[in-house]
């Protein structure tokens, strides 16, 4: 079985982004999209005209500087390997999202980073949830996973600024 992290996110956020579920890399080292190869870290920098390496740290404060919350839509899951498709559907237990969109009124839309965490949202979250919780935009982005290869990085990062510079 295995567990997400707890979410990443200032009282004011606009937007929170969410994955399926962190992959082996990001369990092992306790950060969201730590894969070397996983275009977050680069589509949120470039956005943001970071060119400089960051630590983590300065990664997460950069995404809440600008109202970027980050979570997945998984709390734990059985998965062998890091692939969404690996994920055994019976074991799914989503986050407890109401009392999220609770504590971050501010909150304007849901990104989806990649298609299973929209479809699991949808699925299992979006039924739960009270008519003010469900007021948000829903969009679904392209993974930045490497393992979503029919886009190169560049082509994500065209697709996620897009979305992105309608809201931060």
């Amino acid at each position: 079985m295995k567990e997400s992290f707890s979410s990443v996110a200032m009282a004011d956020a606009k937007i929170v982004i969410l994955g399926s579920m962190p992959g082996d890399e990001s369990l092992r080292q306790q950060q969201y999209y730590a894969h070397p190869r996983n275009a977050f870290w680069y589509i949120l920098q470039r956005h943001f005209n970071r060119s400089e390496s960051l630590t983590y740290q300065q990664k997460i404060e950069l995404s809440q500087h600008y109202g970027i919350a980050l979570w997945d839509v998984m709390q734990r899951c059985e998965r062998p390997g890091s692939l969404d498709s690996n994920i055994d559907n019976k074991t799914i237990v989503v986050n407890e999202f109401e009392v999220f969109f609770r504590l971050h009124k501010n909150l304007v839309a849901v990104l989806f980073n990649g298609a299973k965490a929209e479809q699991e949202y949808r699925k299992r979250v979006l039924p739960t949830l009270s008519v003010e919780s469900r007021r948000l935009e829903l969009i679904r982005l392209p993974s930045t996973s490497p393992a979503m290869a029919a886009l190169n990085r560049e082509q994500k990062y065209l697709v996620w600024c897009e979305v992105l510079t309608r809201f931060v």
